[in-house]
């Protein structure tokens, strides 16, 4: 008899799939258990249909998630951070900082998203990907400036677009 699963079956099959299986299981299990439906004509349309508009759905979800990935892609995170000796951080940044930055920015990622296999404890510049999708996978640049030093005075002047040369101090 041959039958369409409304449920995944340890070997057996997955949901959806149309399966030829011996009568007695069919009728005494899969069906009085509503684990599968008999394979007429009109189930296999209307499982058909579901796959079509389960496909569509998750093709507009697919693009709305590259979309917001372009958007990410686009941003790039200033960390101000205090340093000694050989360019070593103090501390170090995290996923939760990281977190923090892209909310401040106007992103809401979950920080178990970010891939981030240990904490940053260098000053330098970093991409970070976050994983929005199986598929879809954001970059994200990090960079970690020396709190109070020439090199973010140097990071702000690459951010602004307009070359407007830094304020003259009054000791010059």
């Amino acid at each position: 008899m041959k039958v369409i699963l409304q449920e995944n079956i340890d070997s057996l099959g997955y949901m959806g799939d149309v399966l030829d299986v011996a009568d007695g299981y069919a009728r005494n299990f899969l069906l009085p258990r509503q684990k599968a439906l008999e394979a007429n004509p009109r189930n296999v349309k209307a499982l058909e249909h579901a796959k079509r508009v389960t496909a569509q759905k998750a093709k507009k979800v697919e693009q709305d998630i590259q979309e917001q990935a372009t958007k990410l892609s686009r941003v790039s995170l200033t960390f101000p951070v205090q340093a000694g000796k050989d360019d070593k951080l103090f501390g170090s940044i995290t996923a939760k900082d990281l977190e923090t930055g892209l909310l401040a920015e106007g992103f809401a990622v979950d920080r178990r998203k970010i891939q981030l296999a240990n904490p940053l404890k260098e000053l330098g510049t970093f991409t970070v990907g976050i994983k929005l999708h199986r598929d879809i996978i954001a970059n994200v640049s990090v960079c970690l400036v020396k709190q109070g030093g020439e090199a973010e005075a140097r990071v702000d002047e690459a951010a602004t677009d307009d070359a407007v040369p830094p304020p003259k101090s009054q000791d010059e």
